[in-house]
């Protein structure tokens, strides 16, 4: 019987983890230190924020194309109305996919590339990637923009934020060639502060971990209960076959 109650936990404790586990992350560079957005995926206002964010600085270049406007009005508690107000642009509907206006031949003639789509990207390179990326950008006067990227390097994005950060520096290893971190020299920020700069990108990134799994929330709720019911249906099945076997021996 042990056995049995050893082979339940584990198959339990192997299902919390797929519920309640982030998918795996991309590795950074050898001596980049990955930054945590700490994405609670039932802050409805981190989304919120995040998609108003996402909207007026990356829809512009970057689609989401498997979420419409109105699930995401929905899931965070937002009127059409309000959806139309706040995130909508141009002839765009309601029950629209949010998909970028941007010509993809454009795109590449103007940036060498047409940018990806977001929809699955914290899915596949992890929040603390996409979270380090925003937070990431340092001048390069060899970059075709004049910035590189901590986890790209020659990458063909501007700095589309740097009116709100400012342009940072890069910090390099002991190497003196080899770039670890940046900073942002005194006086020579954007329009928030650092602390301001980090809660921003960390909404945008929480709308993409929701625009990457909307259900995900709800997954996890649900999968908490499972879990619960499956411990207590073991609990019962355990005493009903001690009562079953009790005068066999």
């Amino acid at each position: 019987m042990r056995k049995i109650i050893h082979t339940a936990v584990a198959v339990m404790v192997f299902a919390v983890g797929g519920v309640m586990l982030p998918a795996s992350a991309a590795p950074a560079p050898s001596g980049v230190e990955m930054l945590d957005p700490e994405v609670n995926p039932r802050d409805r206002d981190a989304i919120q924020r995040g998609a108003k964010s996402f909207v007026n600085y990356c829809l512009g270049c970057h689609s989401v194309k498997y979420l419409r406007y109105n699930r995401l009005g929905q899931d965070t508690g937002m009127p059409d109305d309000l959806v139309e107000e706040h995130l909508i642009f141009g002839e765009q509907e309601v029950h629209d996919l949010m998909l970028s206006s941007m010509d993809p031949e454009d795109a590449e003639a103007w940036l060498g590339m047409a940018p990806p789509d977001l929809s699955l990207t914290t899915r596949v390179e992890g929040e603390k990637w996409v979270y380090t990326f925003l937070n990431g950008f340092y001048r390069d006067e060899d970059a075709t923009h004049g910035v590189n990227n901590l986890l790209q390097e020659g990458t063909s994005m501007p700095h589309m934020l740097s009116r709100l950060q400012g342009i940072p520096e890069p910090v390099y290893a002991d190497d003196g060639e080899t770039v670890v971190g940046v900073q942002i020299p005194e006086g020579a920020g954007g329009t928030l502060s650092e602390e301001e700069y980090l809660e921003f990108t960390a909404d945008i990134v929480s709308f993409m971990v929701y625009a990457a799994e909307p259900i995900r929330a709800d997954r996890e709720r649900i999968g908490v209960w499972v879990i619960l019911f499956l411990i207590v249906l073991t609990v019962i099945f355990y005493f009903l076959k001690r009562e079953y076997w009790k005068d066999i021996h």
